[in-house]
Parts: C-alpha cells; sequence; structure tokens
C-alpha cells in the first residue's frame, strides 16, 4: 500500500543507462520502473558510483548542482543542474539503454 491506497508504483527493476543534457552518462544498476510516473530521479549514489563528484553552488539568487569530474588533476564541471525552492535540483534525461525485470504479479 501506499499513500494513494494500492495501487503499484514499482512495476520492476533492473539496469539504465542515462544522458544527461551535456552528454554525461550515467549508469545506474538498481533503478526502478514506474511506467505511471512522468519524472525520474537520480541519487547521489548513482553519481559518485559512476566516478563523478557533486558540488552545490550559488550565483546570485540562483542555486545549482554542479557534477565534475577529475582527469588529470584538472577539475572540470560536466553538468550544471538549476535547482527549485523545494531543494530538489532539475535536468532533462534521455534513456540510452534498459534491461528491466517487470513483476508478473
Amino acid at each position: 500500500k501506499n499513500v494513494f491506497g494500492s495501487t503499484t508504483i514499482i512495476e520492476g527493476s533492473g539496469r539504465a543507462i542515462i544522458l544527461l543534457p551535456r552528454g554525461t552518462k550515467i549508469e545506474i544498476i538498481n533503478a526502478l520502473y514506474s511506467p505511471e510516473s512522468q519524472r525520474n530521479l537520480l541519487s547521489f549514489k548513482d553519481i559518485r558510483q559512476n566516478g563523478y563528484h557533486i558540488e552545490t553552488l550559488n550565483e546570485g539568487n540562483c542555486e545549482f548542482l554542479q557534477i565534475t569530474s577529475i582527469a588529470q588533476g584538472n577539475k572540470q564541471i560536466v553538468e550544471k543542474l538549476h535547482a527549485f525552492f523545494t531543494g530538489l535540483y532539475y535536468t532533462k534525461i534521455s534513456s540510452i539503454g534498459t534491461h528491466a525485470i517487470v513483476n508478473q504479479n
């Protein structure tokens, strides 16, 4: 059960590879599949497991989440995500590949 009743929200799990707007690929080993969802959540853990680092940044009145990589001792900003007033960060993603096992209940 959930707050909406007994509707099943998560129908399966598996591996997914997503592409962020600037071309950064993130592989998610244990992604959850919810066909009714119009939004996706990406955890800091998934970002870090792909070798990236996370920083927050304030520019004027705007807050951003920067995803960075370090190559040959140089830090590079690979993605910059805008923050909502709720503390969540927003971006568009593309799915490159998925492999999900859907519950057959």
